[in-house]
């Protein structure tokens, strides 16, 4: 059934590239949304990397500073780097209404997410605040996700998660003021016994998934994992999100 969803779902965006051409999300070439030039310029980030937060490391195993302070979450990966094309097309997606372009990353990203080899039974994005979605009107994460769900044949829960209040952008701030900006700010419901796979398509120091795993479990989520589309490294010469 989900196969068949998907096909549909290709089907509607198709019929939209009829009338509206379709132009690269990461270099505006036209003729797709995601060229085959900028899907070569993808940084996957598969090496050696902690194994709860998903940062880059010269060694095996957990990095300090999940020792000190674990995330709620089982372990975060993200697909890349937040540069080049894929920071061009998530920021197509995110201001230009692109809609397109997730399924596009989704369909590149879908073969990393099956060799992560998670037990999954429901895929859920991070919500967006109610003031934010009635600026934006769509969740870009949601478009990401929904894909993404379709391909890898999971449910899909977009309104399994909420957020009980509205927070400030996490751009520019600390870790420590992540961690307090988001602290309770999501709910859950109906996740009971099930293991989450909540995506969000940038992440920096991990604290927006993390509270939003700590809501999952609260709610009776008997794992959560955490995926993003790309990973800002601003300790690897990379830019803040």
């Amino acid at each position: 059934m989900k196969k068949t969803s998907y096909t549909l779902y290709r089907l509607t965006l198709n019929t939209l590239d009829l009338f509206f051409p379709p132009v690269c999300g990461g270099c505006e070439k036209t003729g797709s949304h995601w060229c085959a030039d900028c899907q070569q310029r993808v940084q996957i980030l598969n090496g050696t990397v902690c194994e709860v937060c998903g940062l880059p490391q010269d060694k095996s195993g957990v990095c300090a500073t999940c020792h000190a302070d674990r995330p709620h979450f089982h372990a975060l990966r993200a697909w890349t780097i937040f540069d080049g094309p894929v920071r061009n097309a998530l920021h197509k997606l995110k201001y230009s209404r692109n809609f397109s372009m997730g399924d596009a990353l989704a369909a590149q990203m879908t073969d990393f997410v099956k060799d992560l080899n998670w037990p999954i039974d429901v895929l859920i994005p991070i919500p967006l605040g109610r003031q934010r979605m009635r600026e934006r009107g769509y969740n870009q994460a949601g478009m990401i996700a929904q894909s993404l769900a379709m391909k890898l044949d999971i449910e899909f829960a977009p309104k399994a998660l909420m957020r009980r209040k509205e927070t400030r952008s996490q751009v520019g701030l600390s870790k420590q003021e992540r961690q307090k900006n988001v602290l309770g700010a999501f709910q859950a419901a109906g996740v009971s016994e099930k293991t989450v796979l909540v995506l969000d398509d940038v992440s920096t120091t991990g604290s927006t998934l993390s509270s939003s795993a700590e809501a999952l479990f609260s709610s009776g989520a008997k794992d959560v994992y955490a995926l993003t589309v790309a990973r800002a490294l601003p300790h690897h010469g990379l830019k803040h999100v």
